[in-house]
């Protein structure tokens, strides 16, 4: 009961505050509100290459990994900081932007309402869903109706979300109650860089610049799901040791990509000189993507990116029952994933022994999932912000 005052009291200092700032005109602004930061990157770096005239906006969470200076042109902003000056420019930037550009659920949303000519675009931090989410997600069921109440207002604050698949626009049609005219298929802007020859590239010399004993390794990358009692971890669920006595010695390396709020025991690593790394914030997932040979993964968004590459990938669902009873699927796990579902690093060993990955199935689910992603998606959503724009003027 107290949080949900809590709550109530500051989306209503919120609702104040924006109100205020409504009263001031809006201007050729694109905000950026981000918690992850790489569809923002991507739009943010195809207006500056082509030199649109717009001032942009960051809004950046502490995990965003958003990457701009401010210039004038250029503002960059902590948000939703416990300092209030820099929380009340935001709010001014964000009543005042022509465009608001977001990528995950935020609750202030649910406190604000824009003016008619202020366009707001979901675009979204993964490319396809695994697991459900937003009205969709089994824990609902358990909030209170203020909160339920709450979470429609925030969905209803989108004009537009973008897609890269006809089954995504179906589960944002679900999850966030949008109508089909309201979904973009313009693909996911940060898939852009899987098209990008340079760009990957250079994320190849960047990785073995920082690794450049790993260049003739064959290079397993285990990225699991964050899961809330992993947040200090002791082991995981790979059993590495074993892994290490079967592999080692057949030039494989195992780079793990935890999630960035689970801090891990470095002793964990300092077992297995030479073949087990701990990839922390410094390298961008598509860098280690780039140069990984095999992915392991479980219930993560990263095989919808991974399955540009055509490469193998296996399913680490040692808790299956579990999660699925948790958190909920869109599809039946075990037939919909691009590769074999495992259970234990032993039956992991004998499919990396015996090439088992069924690989037949990674281009039917890469098109399936990236339909609209074709390399130029950040130029159609940028072109089709500013021809909705011109639009507007030409009928002002």
């Amino acid at each position: 009961m107290a949080r949900e005052l809590f709550i109530e009291g500051y989306l209503l200092f919120i609702k104040v505050v924006f109100s205020i700032c409504k009263l001031f005109p809006v201007r050729n602004k694109i905000a950026f509100v981000s918690s992850f930061g790489d569809n923002c990157q991507f739009l943010l770096d195809e207006i500056n290459q082509r030199n649109i005239p717009i001032q942009k906006v960051l809004l950046k969470k502490s995990g965003s990994n958003l990457d701009a200076k401010g210039d004038g042109h250029t503002i960059v902003l902590p948000f939703e900081t416990k300092n209030v000056f820099h929380m009340l420019q935001a709010f001014y930037h964000l009543a005042t932007s022509k465009w608001v550009v977001i990528d995950n659920y935020f609750g202030f949303l649910a406190a604000v309402t824009f003016k008619r000519e202020v366009t707001c675009v979901q675009v979204w931090h993964a490319a396809g869903a695994v697991k459900q989410f937003g009205l969709r997600d089994p824990s609902i069921q358990y909030r209170s109706a203020r909160a339920k109440k709450r979470f429609l207002e925030v969905y209803r604050r989108f004009h537009y979300v973008t897609t890269g698949s006809e089954i995504m626009a179906d589960i944002y049609k679900e999850s966030f109650q949008v109508e089909d005219r309201q979904i973009l298929r313009t693909g996911v802007p940060r898939t852009d860089f899987f098209f990008d020859e340079q760009a990957k590239e250079r994320s190849r010399r960047a990785f073995y610049e920082a690794f450049p004993e790993l260049k003739t390794k064959r290079i397993i990358l285990y990225a699991p799901t964050f899961r809330d009692e992993e947040l200090h971890a002791d082991t995981i669920a790979l059993n590495l040791d074993l892994l290490y006595k079967e592999l080692y010695e057949k030039d494989y390396v195992v780079l793990l990509k935890l999630h960035p709020a689970v801090t891990m025991n470095p002793n964990m690593t300092q077992q297995f000189p030479g073949f087990v790394y701990q990839i922390k914030r410094g390298l961008h997932i598509n860098e280690l993507l780039v140069i990984t040979d095999l992915l392991i993964t479980d219930y993560s968004s990263i095989p919808f990116e991974f399955s540009f590459f055509q490469k193998p990938m296996l399913f680490f669902a040692y808790d299956l029952e579990q999660y699925a009873e948790r958190r909920g699927f869109w599809e039946d796990y075990t037939e919909s994933m691009p590769g074999p579902i495992v259970y234990n690093t032993e039956e992991i060993l004998e499919k990396i022994h015996s090439h088992d990955f069924m690989l037949e199935k990674v281009a039917p689910f890469n098109e399936k999932w990236n339909t609209y992603s074709n390399g130029q998606s950040s130029k159609q959503l940028i072109d089709l912000l500013l021809s909705a724009e011109m639009k507007k003027n030409a009928r002002a």
